[in-house]
């Protein structure tokens, strides 16, 4: 009985060490790139290696006090929520609708909803150009999020549909048979037996939103609409060059919301993974 216990509680000290192990591993890029972050600019352009580098807050005094790096942060906040909020209020009936309801062209409407998605974004970015100058929408946070809630609706869609199929169709029918009526169904039965996929969606979609460039640079001409992804760029050019440590700390800044996220919720996102986005 004794040796039983020691050899579990070895197994579990040995699992435990690799697993560190390997969470060290991955995290080792993400730790050194914070602290490029906290290293004078001198000592990160040395060509000579330095092996224990000094602590300084240059960068994150020059983030906060010569860029408004708050500003852009809630810019980035506000586009993101309010684009994976008109994503999922659209994309929620749509895949309902594409799941579960039988009508002519259903199938080529689905692969169109796809097919949006396998466009280069530079084919359309001169026309949205002119189409957000003439509504008057330019370098607001309302245009952010409606660019990113387009580019990113047709796969909130799919995930989603996806996810609808795997649902019993006699859940329905049982609540069909007491009177419900089809918005009721989805708000009440649908939407609840679906949550892991509808988050799943959601963090989807907010992570191509955080990571998007070319309409965010396009549609944000001036600091008030700036978001963290054009605030980078701002780091790369001047008088000052390529300013390392601020664009290591900025990234940094930008990659904890995700990560607390993603972590956050991590068992529902593998089950809306695994269980609903690949099937088809």
């Amino acid at each position: 009985m004794a040796s039983t216990r020691r050899r579990k509680g070895d197994s579990r000290m040995i699992r435990y060490i690799v697993l560190g192990s390997w969470a060290l591993f991955c995290l080792a890029p993400v730790l050194w790139f914070l602290s490029i972050g906290f290293r004078p600019r001198t000592e990160i352009i040395t060509p000579q290696p330095i092996y224990f580098p000094t602590f300084s807050l240059d960068a994150w005094h020059m983030i906060w006090s010569d860029w408004p790096m708050a500003a852009y942060l809630r810019n980035s906040v506000l586009a993101i929520l309010g684009s994976v909020v008109i994503d999922l209020v659209l994309a929620i009936p749509a895949a309902y609708s594409l799941a579960r309801f039988r009508y002519r062209g259903r199938e080529d409407i689905g692969f169109y909803i796809l097919s949006t998605r396998m466009m280069a974004p530079a084919i359309v970015a001169i026309p949205i150009f002119f189409l957000f100058r003439n509504m008057g929408l330019l370098d607001t946070i309302w245009a952010l999020m409606l660019i990113y809630a387009a580019i990113n609706l047709s796969v909130v869609t799919w995930i989603i549909r996806s996810y609808m199929l795997d649902i019993p169709k006699e859940l329905e029918d049982a609540a069909r048979t007491d009177g419900a009526s089809d918005l009721r169904i989805l708000w009440e039965i649908i939407i609840p037996a679906c949550l892991p996929g509808i988050i799943t969606a959601g963090v989807i979609a907010a992570i191509f939103a955080i990571n998007e460039f070319l309409f965010t640079l396009l549609i944000a001409s001036t600091k008030n609409a700036y978001t963290m992804s054009v605030a980078l760029a701002n780091f790369t050019g001047g008088s000052d060059g390529v300013i390392y440590n601020a664009i290591a700390l900025v990234a940094f800044l930008a990659f904890v919301p995700v990560f607390v996220v993603v972590v956050a919720i991590q068992k529902h996102l593998s089950r809306g993974l695994t269980m609903g986005a690949v099937k088809g």
